[in-house]
């Protein structure tokens, strides 16, 4: 695996995990009274989705010429998916969906930060095989 597409990738999904969790941190606030925090909120959103695209494409390089995986560019698609469902529910105001989306966009994005920095993350199959 090529060790550049994976550090571009482990720089995206920690970027995008960050904004996550910034995400649920601007809408409690917002719920507590902050009422300028929606606004960020919103901006937020938008820097998450365009995280996301990122990710999709740093995926894609670690998948195709990094000899990696192809689970993480769908997944990060999936994501990137997810995500404009989630700023079409938050304009919308349809909080019965946009609040378990974005638990769900949380722990899939904790999920894909977990293996990106996990040791075996940087092993191809071939080298898995080598191995054994």
């Amino acid at each position: 695996m090529r060790p550049w597409a994976l550090a571009l990738f482990r720089a995206l999904v920690t970027c995008e995990a960050a904004l996550a969790v910034g995400q649920a941190v601007l809408a409690g606030s917002f719920l507590s009274g902050h009422y300028g925090a929606l606004d960020l909120h919103a901006l937020n959103a938008m820097a998450t989705g365009l995280t996301a695209v990122a990710m999709v494409v740093a995926a894609l390089l670690l998948w195709r010429p990094g000899g990696g995986p192809v689970w993480p560019a769908l997944t990060g698609f999936t994501l990137f998916g997810a995500e404009a469902g989630q700023i079409a529910m938050g304009y919308g105001r349809v909080l019965a969906i946009h609040v378990p989306l974005g638990v769900a966009i949380i722990a899939c994005t904790f999920l894909m930060l977990v293996w990106a920095w996990r040791p075996a993350a940087g092993r191809t199959r071939a080298t898995l095989e080598e191995r054994v």
